[in-house]
């Protein structure tokens, strides 16, 4: 094992090499002379931000020939962070590289391999232009600030009002209401809840909720560290709710075999009444080509609360995405001058694209062919409280976080009672979490 892992750490770093070789090295260029700059991604190369980038690299070359940012491509996310860590061990990290506010990366920047994304902001005169959320979510917890983000997107539930009608329910006001719908709407012939049970995180979002509005962020910075436990009433709690939510039939039979596009689909078809997910989805669901049923029926509502909720109504879940670092050992004048140009003009190229942005001051452009629920949603984001409902997955060790995907579904699906469930957990967390936090 130790063999293979040099053979590794060999091959990637070679690479990363031959990549920085094949740019002509840092530093900044005279005109004519060859400068890449290299991007490590754990992002769709097809998606909007990557395009966006694509497209103002390209228009930065114009004006400074030699210039090329070369995009290296891993979406898969296990071989990504292999093959990061590695580069990283090796010290050969390119210029830019998704990462996110991890142990392994805080390691990196005790060694001070990363830039301080917060100073490099205020140095380029745009730190205040940021939404503080869209911050918030890359940083550690002690604070400090050493990923770009270049995402926003806020996380509803989308439900069908005539699914609703029909079966005579309403909006719920709390969590605990949630699984009295399920079976009114199923006597309806709806699917109550629509879930892409195939990846994991979809599920896994749900686990977060009772916990959030219980225990505030608190709760989840604790826990994963060992600090607080599943059996504490947070977890309780939310194992409680997901086995109910189970008993009372709220997922499509067969939930865990469905993926992404299933879900999707079941909801924008009016075969499922409610559908969690993000902004990034309004596309699909505020669309005027949805059938006639279906595209004046959607509505949405924010995560509801509980009684004893430390949460207000107004704090849910918000991403910006993975973030990325930028590698200190090769911060000179030429990748400063590119980052300048390419975040004081990505805010309102993306915004064109139909997408909030990370920057406040950029309205996005609605979509010709968007139904009036598309500006309606976004419109939230004037509403946003300060906490945020952070992703499970985004914060636990990587054991403990594969294991609760797994342990999440058996929990629905009635094979584990909620006290297995978090005896299996807790098992887990005390196992992983010390080493990975160490």
């Amino acid at each position: 094992m130790k063999n293979t892992r040099l053979a590794l750490v060999s091959t990637l770093a070679a690479g990363a090499l031959a990549l920085t070789a094949c740019g002509g090295g840092s530093g900044a260029t005279a005109d004519g002379e060859s400068h890449e700059i290299s991007w490590l991604l754990s992002r769709p190369a097809d998606g909007s931000v990557i395009t966006v980038v694509n497209q103002l690299a390209d228009e930065y070359a114009k004006d400074h020939p030699g210039f090329k940012l070369n995009l290296i491509t891993t979406p898969d996310r296990p071989s990504y962070l292999q093959k990061y860590e590695t580069l990283a061990t090796a010290d050969q990290l390119p210029e830019l590289f998704d990462t996110d506010a991890t142990p392994f990366t805080k390691k990196l920047i005790g060694q001070k391999k990363l830039v301080d994304v917060e100073d490099m902001l205020k140095d380029l005169g745009l730190y205040d232009k940021y939404r503080p959320q869209a911050l918030d979510y890359q940083r550690f917890d002690d604070g400090s600030l050493y990923m770009m983000p270049f995402e926003f997107e806020m996380e509803f539930f989308f439900y069908n009002k005539a699914l609703f009608k029909k079966a005579g329910v309403e909006v719920p006001k709390t969590l605990d209401d949630f699984a009295a719908l399920c079976g009114p709407l199923r006597k309806a012939g709806a699917i109550p809840i629509a879930l892409d049970g195939q990846d994991g995180w979809p599920l896994e979002r749900y686990v977060a909720y009772q916990p959030f509005r219980l225990g505030g962020p608190d709760y989840l910075n604790d826990l994963k560290k060992g600090d607080a436990t599943f059996s504490d009433e947070p977890g309780a709690k939310s194992a409680e709710w997901l086995s109910d939510l189970g008993k009372n039939e709220c997922f499509a039979e067969g939930f865990s075999s469905q993926g992404y596009t299933d879900a999707r689909d079941q909801f924008t078809t009016g075969k499922a009444a409610i559908y969690q997910i993000g902004t990034w989805e309004l596309p699909s669901i505020a669309s005027t080509a949805l059938p006639a049923g279906v595209k004046d029926n959607i509505d949405y509502f924010t995560l509801p609360t509980t009684a004893d909720s430390v949460t207000q109504a107004d704090d849910y879940t918000v991403v910006s995405g993975i973030g990325t670092g930028i590698s200190s050992k090769k911060y000179d004048d030429v990748v400063k001058d590119f980052l300048k140009f390419l975040l004081e003009r990505y805010p309102a190229e993306l915004a064109k694209t139909g997408h909030l942005t990370p920057v406040a001051d950029v309205a996005p452009v609605i979509p010709d062919d968007a139904t009036p629920l598309y500006a309606k949603a976004l419109g939230e984001v004037d509403n946003l409280g300060d906490e945020i409902a952070f992703p499970w997955d985004t914060q636990l060790d990587p054991s403990t976080n594969t294991l609760l995907q797994q342990q999440l579904t058996l929990l629905v699906q009635g094979e584990d009672s909620p006290e297995e469930f978090t005896d299996r957990m807790d098992e887990a967390l005390s196992e992983n979490a010390p080493k990975f936090f160490d």
